[in-house]
């Protein structure tokens, strides 16, 4: 019997050079990215940076905004805020439509 690998988007795995070259940006702009907030990686005690794949993620919508759209960093930040908040708002919709046991009309 094979064992389930247990996958977590949280864990800090990555250093910025493995992010950097996932990500095809460079480290320097990793940095940049976490100076004005709109990433912020764990540390490890020795104070390396260590990202999650839930960071990847977040960096790969930064960039799919940046080069794709021409959006500037300051808007960045301001859309993933805003996105965050509406998925936060859309799971609060769904568990108190679980709590109540209704359906939506517009979801069928």
């Amino acid at each position: 019997m094979t064992e389930q690998v247990v996958f977590d988007e949280n864990e800090p795995i990555y250093t910025i050079g493995m992010v950097a070259r996932m990500v095809s940006l460079h480290p320097q702009t990793l940095r940049h990215y976490e100076e004005i907030g709109l990433v912020v990686p764990y540390r490890s005690s020795g104070n390396v940076r260590l990202y999650a794949p839930v960071h990847i993620e977040r960096i790969r919508k930064i960039v799919r905004l940046t080069r794709e759209l021409g959006v500037n960093l300051a808007a960045v930040e301001i859309i993933m805020r805003m996105s965050e908040r509406i998925e936060a708002l859309t799971d609060e919709i769904e568990r108190l439509r679980a709590l109540l046991g209704e359906d939506h009309p517009f979801d069928r």
